[in-house]
C-alpha cells in the first residue's frame, strides 16, 4: 500500500477544546417494539469518549453494540436517557435535525462499501458535499485532498470495478473524511476484507487518529483488529461489560512488515 500522507486538513472541522468529550451517553435504553415483544437492546449505558480517543467495540449478535452505533451516528434516537454530540443533547432532534448532523459532524464506514459503480472515486468522494453549502471547485478541493489522506490521489479517475476491494474501501473513507467530520464511526470496516488489507485499512485509521487527532469508534468482532485501537468495550445483553485501554498496542505498520504481500 502507499505510504498514508499527513493528514493536516482534519482539523478544521471540529472543536478547539483539546480534551472534552465529544460524546457523552447518560443511561441509554432503548426499547424496540415487535409485536407483542418489547426487546430492550440498550440497558442503562453510560460512556464517554474524549476526543481523539480511538474506541473499539464488541460484543455478540443481539448484545446492544449496534443499536448504540446507530444511536452515535444519529440514525436512531434513545428511548430514554441523554446523548450529547460535541457538548449538545440531540436526544430529542428531529429527523432533519439529525440529518444535518450526520452531514455536518459524522462520517460513516461500513463493511459494504457502497459505492456508486458507474461513479469515479472522486465523484464518489465528493458526495456527501453536494448536501453542503460549498461552491464546486471547494468541494472537489476537499474530496482530492480526502483521497490524498488515504494513499489513492493517483486513483482519482478510476470507478470501483478498475479497483481492489481494499481501495474500494479507502475511498469509502476518503468520502466519510471529505465534510471533516468530528467523529469517524466504522462498521466491521475489515469485513469483506482478506488479513493484510484489513491491517492497511487499520494502518489508515491509525493514521488519521495519531496524526490527525481523528476520533474514531470501530465495530468489530475480530479480536486482533480490535487491539490495533486505544481502547476496547464489550457489549452483552444491552450493558457495556468491559471497558478497558489496549495494552501493547500493535502497530499496524510494523505489522504489516511481518504479512505475506499478494505477490507471495
Amino acid at each position: 500500500m502507499d505510504k498514508v500522507p499527513i493528514v493536516s486538513q482534519l482539523g478544521s472541522g471540529r472543536s478547539d477544546s483539546p480534551a472534552s468529550a465529544v460524546l457523552r451517553v447518560e443511561d441509554a435504553h432503548k426499547y424496540y417494539d415487535l409485536g407483542e415483544t418489547r426487546v430492550h437492546a440498550l440497558r442503562g449505558v453510560s460512556l464517554e469518549i474524549q476526543r481523539g480517543e480511538f474506541v473499539a467495540i464488541m460484543g455478540a449478535s443481539g448484545s446492544g453494540k449496534s443499536t448504540f452505533m446507530n444511536i452515535l451516528g444519529c440514525l436512531d434516537r434513545l428511548s430514554s436517557g441523554r446523548y450529547l454530540l460535541e457538548g449538545s443533547d440531540v436526544s430529542g432532534h428531529d429527523k432533519k435535525a439529525l440529518a444535518l448532523i450526520r452531514n455536518e459532524k459524522i462520517g460513516f464506514v461500513f463493511q459494504g462499501f457502497n459505492l456508486l459503480a458507474r461513479t469515479t472515486a472522486l465523484e464518489n468522494t465528493e458526495l456527501p458535499t453536494l448536501y453542503s453549502k460549498i461552491d464546486k471547485s471547494e468541494r472537489r478541493k476537499r474530496a482530492n485532498d480526502a483521497l490524498m489522506m488515504v494513499g489513492l490521489a493517483e486513483r482519482a479517475q478510476h470507478f470501483p470495478s478498475q479497483m481492489s476491494g481494499g481501495q474500494q474501501q479507502r475511498v469509502a473513507i476518503a468520502r466519510a473524511l471529505v465534510n471533516r467530520p468530528s467523529i469517524l464511526l466504522a462498521d466491521e470496516p475489515t469485513g469483506n476484507l482478506d488479513s493484510r488489507t484489513s491491517v492497511e485499512i487499520m494502518e489508515i485509521f491509525q493514521h488519521l487518529n495519531d496524526i490527525g487527532g481523528l476520533t474514531i469508534v470501530l465495530v468489530t468482532h475480530e479480536l486482533d483488529i480490535a487491539q490495533f485501537a486505544k481502547r476496547v468495550l464489550v457489549f452483552r445483553d444491552g450493558k457495556i461489560r468491559k471497558d478497558d485501554p489496549v495494552l501493547n498496542r500493535p502497530r499496524a505498520s510494523e505489522v504489516l512488515k511481518t504479512l505475506p504481500t499478494l505477490e507471495d
